[in-house]
């Protein structure tokens, strides 16, 4: 599994990025997917996961703001975000764990395959 994420930038407060988490790799089992960021010096934390039944898991922080979704065929998560604020500023890094069933786990230690994340920079 090889996790390349695109989408990042700066922006102001208030504005609004895509990012994009491709896995170039075949694999034929299921694998689960969320997004994380990780801000300098700070403990990388999850921000969106989506569970096997399509329901949505977030944190607290991002709730109402950010927006999680998939395209199987293009084996392609993305991550809307709206109105963002400065303390989004952060790598927004995608991860995978192989599993038959996904819990939209936002722990960090249940992921094995990590990008190498995309820099997101929100200005006041």
């Amino acid at each position: 599994v090889q996790l390349v994420e695109s989408g990042g930038g700066s922006v102001q407060s208030g504005g609004s990025l895509t990012l994009s988490c491709n896995n170039s790799t075949y694999t034929p089992y299921k694998h689960c997917t969320a997004w994380f960021r990780q801000a300098p010096g700070k403990e990388r934390e999850g921000v969106a996961a989506i569970r096997s039944d399509g329901s949505l898991n977030y944190a607290d922080s991002v709730k109402g703001r950010f927006t999680i979704s998939q395209d199987n065929d293009k084996h392609t998560l993305y991550l809307r975000m709206d109105n963002l604020k400065p303390e989004d500023t952060a790598s927004y890094i995608c991860a995978a764990y192989r599993a038959g069933y996904c819990r939209g786990s936002l722990n960090k230690i249940q992921y094995d395959y990590w990008g190498q994340g995309t820099q997101v920079t929100v200005s006041s």
